[in-house]
């Protein structure tokens, strides 16, 4: 749960944060953040893959979002919201940490 909250939040602060400098960079942050990790996942981790990765790769991928969400929230938000996101990235690390266990010994 931790994680959909967080890779929300990575849709929309990402993409805002950018918006004031080049509304192109924030549509390819919106299309890059959706896509790659829809397109790119490692085997066992969801049901349909379209192009296997490793399990690090998925890792790097999370990580990205994370960084992401904390980031866009510190340059688009107030800062009271962006302590919120970075609370819940904390969170969001802390609930992953099996799951990435289980990736690193993935094939």
């Amino acid at each position: 749960m931790a994680r959909v909250a967080t890779e929300l939040i990575a849709w929309v602060a990402a993409p805002w944060a950018l918006a004031s400098w080049s509304v192109v960079a924030a549509v390819i942050a919106v299309v890059v953040l959706i896509g790659i990790p829809a397109i790119f996942a490692t085997r066992g981790d969801k049901k349909q893959v379209l192009v296997a990765v490793p399990g690090w790769a998925t890792i790097a991928m999370t990580l990205a979002l994370i960084a992401a969400a904390v980031l866009g929230a510190w340059f688009a938000w107030p800062a009271w919201v962006a302590v919120l996101v970075t609370v819940l990235a904390v969170a969001t690390v802390g609930t992953e940490l099996p799951r990435w266990r289980w990736l690193t010994r993935a094939p």
